[in-house]
């Protein structure tokens, strides 16, 4: 009779101290990203840019614009942007593939990102 309160605060025991999971925290992109000098990014492939957010029908949400030798703007439109660098003016530096496939709005050209730092 004894034994039974004893196995069933043991059983109770075992279950709840197996299902406790740890929670993997949510990195801040800045707080992972080393302030590094331009000159050092640019020979290592990569290229500034801004994020810029637009809300005009048929165009991209989410688009980075790269000022070209020119002075022209090009506009890039990021297939696999993270939802932290969603923000509208945040200045990147940014290593791209562009993609053949067709573009998902009229001025800028479909990449995937492959790295991002924030500057």
């Amino acid at each position: 009779m004894i034994l039974k309160p004893i196995y069933i605060a043991l059983f109770i025991f075992t279950v709840s101290s197996c299902n406790s999971t740890k929670e993997k925290p949510i990195q801040n992109p800045k707080s992972t990203v080393k302030k590094i000098k331009t000159a050092e990014l640019i020979p290592e492939g990569f290229t500034a840019g801004v994020i810029q957010e637009s809300t005009k029908k048929g165009d991209c949400l989410f688009t980075i614009t790269v000022t070209s030798e020119g002075g022209e703007p090009l506009y890039f439109d990021p297939i696999n942007l993270d939802e932290a660098y969603k923000k509208n003016g945040l200045a990147v530096f940014f290593k791209y593939r562009p993609l053949r496939m067709m573009n998902r709005c009229q001025r800028a050209n479909p990449v995937e990102i492959q790295e991002i730092l924030i500057y």
